[in-house]
């Protein structure tokens, strides 16, 4: 059209544009990889949403003090951090007390939603001082094949396949696939990246969009949070392997590539990897994370007022190596305190404890 903006139309998942007949398809991502999507045509009905935003409350509905700690019954560590921090999630507590899926639930036998509902009401209302997650450990193998009771895994590897198994419950086979793409999960945890290549010779640029649920950062340069965030926004130019065919141009040419936050999450999960990607031996450094994150610098428009994301909850692994270990968590309670969260043990903290974890999961609300 003469703007020199090329839009790609890519496999897989959309984004809606503010024209509602207008969408742009971007290709599935490692961030992305564990969810159905489809394709919207020009002219289909837009999407049904399953859970409302208007429904979707970022503030404690109830306020109280923290709940009960969980029994660890075996190397099951890595289970309690998660449901310990999907438990002080604001919006997703808000809306699993509100017993709103499970009075219309119309799953047959195993329902991760209704699963976390009944967790949820257990751990903030119970008068003892810890519970049994029986029905997750029991129901281990439906949650991901990979986990065997028992087996110590990976806290952030549960997170994501957790994640799956609650969106995949709210979904039923009557919803046609674009609806399927608005569960209360991905309302809550999902954000969209966006990537611009700009070709260096004639300036054109070609933008792509790809859906996440939690951003996986490179931690092994850097001193803190911000920085990471920064380099991760910083164009940088294509190497030989990754060059482009400019469609201006007509041929292969030079290129940097540009990645920002397009549409950013109600809730921001960040893990900060902790296992070098050539070794597999543990990164233990500490990396200076803030308590308020502002996202406005690394959004596609960073005009406006700032955008600021509230630390809620933290995971730390203790450990000499990634394969063994220990994983708690750290979380501010409906009544603004935090507390550290070992499994049966719960425990008043401040947040300076919490700001100098050797963190490995990153929990911030908008």
């Amino acid at each position: 059209d003469g703007t020199g903006v090329e839009l790609i139309f890519l496999e897989e998942i959309f984004l809606e544009l503010r024209h509602p007949k207008i969408f742009l398809l971007f290709p599935r991502g490692v961030m992305a990889e564990r969810w159905n999507s489809s394709y919207i045509a020009e002219g289909m009905a837009l999407p049904q949403r399953i859970s409302p935003p208007e429904k979707i409350s970022m503030d404690w509905q109830q306020r109280r003090r923290a709940g009960a700690g969980l029994f660890n019954l075996g190397n099951t560590c890595y289970i309690n951090a998660i449901l310990q921090c999907l438990t002080y999630t604001p919006p997703l507590a808000n809306y699993l007390l509100s017993y709103e899926h499970s009075l219309s639930c119309q799953q047959q036998g195993f329902c991760m939603m209704c699963t976390m509902e009944a967790h949820v009401r257990k751990v903030l209302c119970s008068s003892d001082s810890a519970v049994l997650p029986g029905a997750v450990l029991r129901d281990l193998k439906f949650i991901g094949e990979e986990f065997e009771y028992g087996r110590q895994e990976n806290a952030y590897k549960f997170l994501r396949c957790t994640l799956d198994a609650m969106h995949r419950a709210c979904l039923s086979c009557d919803l046609d696939v674009s609806s399927k793409e608005t569960t209360i999960v991905h309302q809550i945890f999902r954000g969209f990246m966006k990537s611009r290549v700009t070709c260096l010779s004639c300036q054109a640029v070609v933008d792509s969009y790809k859906a996440f649920l939690d951003v996986s950062l490179d931690i092994k340069a850097a001193s803190s949070l911000t920085t990471v965030l920064e380099d991760c926004v910083t164009p940088k130019r294509l190497d030989q392997k990754e060059r482009f065919r400019c469609s201006k141009c007509k041929k292969k040419a030079a290129a940097s590539k540009k990645v920002t936050v397009h549409r950013a999450p109600r809730v921001l999960t960040l893990c900060l990897e902790r296992a070098d990607q050539w070794t597999g031996t543990k990164i233990s450094k500490f990396v200076e994370y803030p308590e308020y994150l502002d996202l406005r610098p690394y959004m596609s428009d960073t005009a406006g007022e700032p955008l600021l994301c509230s630390l809620y909850a933290i995971v730390v692994h203790s450990g000499d190596t990634c394969l063994e270990g220990h994983f708690l968590c750290y979380a501010k309670a409906s009544n603004g305190l935090w507390y550290k969260l070992d499994d049966e043990s719960v425990d008043n903290c401040d947040i300076h404890t919490v700001l100098g974890q050797q963190a490995y999961l990153l929990f911030y609300a908008r």
